[in-house]
């Protein structure tokens, strides 16, 4: 009996058929089949839920041992709804084992409806308020269904809960993202109660404080393990430097990770997420070096930040390299994998590599089509970007509000009004419009489109309205010339009692430096930190020296820059040359350009700036030097070029362009042009642009 035993332990642990099919038949012609329960719920262990069955059915008086087996071979094989319906044809009176293994199944499904049943069941036979451990299954049942009051109910129904029992209800409050009520259970019916905590309890605590951001009661968290010595536990330690990297204290999280003698994967995959979230790249490639050289293997999650630290520093390379990894750890394809991939090609401008990747993804998420919906644009595609989501659409993927609003960017990008209003109705039949950040992308959108009218009545409909909004708004009278309309929003948002913010402060600057308003744009930079505690950055100097320059106010700028303290930007710089180009003055042109220059002198439109500069006051000589320059660093203008939109195809033209499809396009517009003029029905759009006056319309 000995040696049978331990075979059937064997071919459990294998759980292969054939193994178990021999076993059986051992058993069979031996005659013990039928005569030891406990050898033959050790084959129905063995056996594929199918086979365990047929055997089960065969069996005429069955025990609650065996009917155990059964169910454990169903949950084993991941069919829970089976193990479920045979519940009621088991023929056994169930015991404190078999409500737990019912339990499991409708927790894991999940089927709340057939949980109540199960637990009405064990509340008859008494074992649900008697037995700790159906009281604890009756918790995760409810906990993982999502019903913390049943599973609080649950609790309660046990007279004195054990340690196990109350990690359950924390456990179900932290995954159920109720982490204050985590907390708050925890402080009053473990700590208040002198109750001892397992490890599993303070991992949920921690998990539970990282979701709140509560970097307060982490750090009294972090002393109760130092002052109870449980700092040896890895599970723990790990919680705690992902509770670290959650609330963004990198700092903190380094000096535990150096403490830390026995690292796991998972530590060095916490440390590694760490640098790239605080924008850390470089940091973040040197702790996987160092991973892999002390011999730890990393797995998928640690390939995918890794490749977020990649697509960060722009590091291809590196990128490719763990791209062989992935495929050499036969992960390549897993989505998560494929999508970091996907993002780290885009953002290193490798969008060909990165399409036929994700041309091979067996399987595609909404983040794997989001990717590439924005990566495309990243990389000047935006009517590609547009076709992948018609892709989307058609592979019956239905995209959420981030998506949409990287749709929502890429038609931006593209300029074609009629798409502009296609999407819109999109996201009003899909119920995306009642969110704030689409509402935003959507209005820049319009603004962007030039139907700024559009862009009115999405901001005006849009009933809360956050500083993105009010920002947007502000930017999409600017960017139309209309700033005495910026100001007046920007004052009617600061009535509301909107604070704004420095992207808002941005936004109202530029469009008093396109629209003269000197007066309206000092004002509005002083309460910058004076009133609202907003530091002004780089682009903000930059739009107050634009400000003064286009009002000739060229004295004004230079102080500006002066207060900068040599931290000027080159398009701050750039701002000012074409100021002094406005003004004539060809002195300090030449002064500001050195200055460029010295900053930037690889882009051709600083050179083409001062040479206009230079041909205007006729320094020849000059123009001919600037023209040297920029050809022997073999710089190349890129060309200019419009859109105009004929029958809601999009055509571009670059500059110069005398192709016969393009003059047979432009006959088209003439054509659709006098109609207009006739009064027939008839609409076209045009995105003016460097090229157009070449065409003689």
């Amino acid at each position: 009996m000995g040696p049978l035993r331990k075979l059937l332990e064997a071919a459990t642990a294998a759980s292969t058929p054939l193994a178990a099919a021999q076993l059986h038949a051992h058993l069979l012609r031996s005659g013990l089949l039928h005569s030891s329960h406990h050898l033959t719920a050790r084959v129905l262990d063995s056996y594929a839920p199918r086979f365990a069955r047929d055997l089960f059915d065969e069996i005429p008086c069955p025990t609650p041992r065996l009917a155990n087996a059964l169910l454990r071979a169903h949950l084993r094989a991941r069919q829970w709804r089976a193990a479920i319906l045979l519940g009621p044809r088991l023929r056994v009176h169930p015991d404190g084992f078999t409500f737990p293994l019912l339990l499991r199944a409708c927790a894991m499904l999940p089927s709340l409806a057939h949980g109540r049943a199960v637990h009405a069941v064990a509340v008859r036979s008494c074992t649900a308020s008697e037995d700790a451990f159906v009281a604890t299954a009756v918790v995760q049942m409810y906990a993982r269904c999502g019903d913390m009051v049943g599973a609080l109910n649950a609790h309660g129904a046990l007279e004195k809960p054990d340690v196990v029992l109350l990690t359950s209800v924390v456990t179900g409050y932290e995954q159920n993202g109720l982490a204050m009520e985590a907390m708050e259970f925890f402080a009053r019916n473990v700590v208040a109660q002198g109750v001892v905590p397992t490890p599993v309890t303070l991992v949920s605590v921690i998990s539970a404080a990282a979701q709140l951001g509560d970097a307060r009661n982490g750090l009294a968290l972090h002393a109760y393990l130092v002052r109870n010595n449980l700092g040896y536990n890895l599970a723990l330690v790990n919680a705690l430097l992902g509770f670290y990297v959650k609330v963004g204290d990198i700092q903190a999280a380094r000096r535990l990770f150096e403490g830390i003698s026995d690292r796991d994967v998972v530590t060095w995959s916490s440390m590694i997420k760490g640098c790239v979230q605080s924008g850390d790249a470089h940091e973040a490639l040197r702790v996987y070096r160092e991973m892999v050289q002390v011999g730890i293997q990393p797995n998928s999650v640690t390939l995918v930040s890794v490749l977020q630290a990649c697509a960060l520093a722009g590091d291809v390379e590196e990128g490719r390299s763990i791209h062989h990894k992935s495929v050499d750890m036969g992960c390549e394809l897993e989505v998560g994998v494929a999508t970091a991939l996907v993002d780290m090609y885009m953002k290193c401008s490798c969008h060909e590599e990165a399409m036929r990747l994700f041309h091979r993804m067996p399987k595609k998420d909404v983040v794997s089509w989001a990717a590439v919906i924005s990566g495309l644009t990243q990389n000047g595609l935006p009517d590609e970007s547009i076709q992948v989501f018609k892709w989307m659409l058609l592979d019956d993927h239905a995209p959420d509000a981030v998506t949409m609003v990287k749709v929502l960017t890429a038609c931006s990008e593209s300029g074609v009004a009629r798409q502009a209003i296609c999407l819109h109705g999109y996201l009003v039949r899909s119920g995306f419009d009642n969110k704030v950040f689409v509402a935003a992308a959507l209005l820049d959108l319009y603004s962007k489109c030039g139907n700024l009218d559009s862009a009115i009545s999405v901001f005006e409909s849009t009933t809360e309205k956050d500083v993105v909004l009010w920002s947007s708004m502000i930017a999409g009278y600017g960017a139309h010339g209309l700033g005495q309309e910026a100001v007046a929003l920007y004052q009617r948002m600061i009535a509301s009692s909107v604070k704004p913010n420095s992207v808002t402060f941005l936004s109202v600057l530029s469009a008093c430096s396109h629209s003269g308003l000197v007066q309206e744009g000092r004002q509005i930079f002083d309460t910058m930190t004076q009133v609202y505690g907003v530091m002004p950055n780089l682009e903000h100097h930059s739009a107050m020296v634009d400000l003064f320059g286009r009002a000739s106010e060229l004295q004004e700028a230079i102080r500006v820059i002066h207060e900068m303290g040599g931290r000027a930007a080159a398009h701050t710089w750039c701002a000012l040359l074409a100021a002094c180009r406005e003004q004539n003055s060809t002195e300090m042109s030449e002064a500001v350009a050195h200055n460029l220059l010295k900053l930037d002198p690889d882009h051709i439109g600083y050179y083409n700036l001062l040479t206009n500069i230079y041909a205007f006051d006729e320094k020849w000589e000059s123009v001919k030097e600037t023209r040297d320059m920029v050809r022997d660093r073999g710089l190349h203008k890129v060309p200019g070029y419009s859109a105009v939109e004929v029958n809601n195809v999009v055509h571009r033209f670059t500059a110069g362009e005398r192709s016969h499809q393009n003059l047979e396009i432009i006959s088209t517009l003439l054509c659709d042009l006098s109609r207009k003029l006739r009064g027939e029905d008839c609409s076209f759009q045009v995105d003016t642009g460097l090229a157009f006056e070449d065409y003689a319309l």
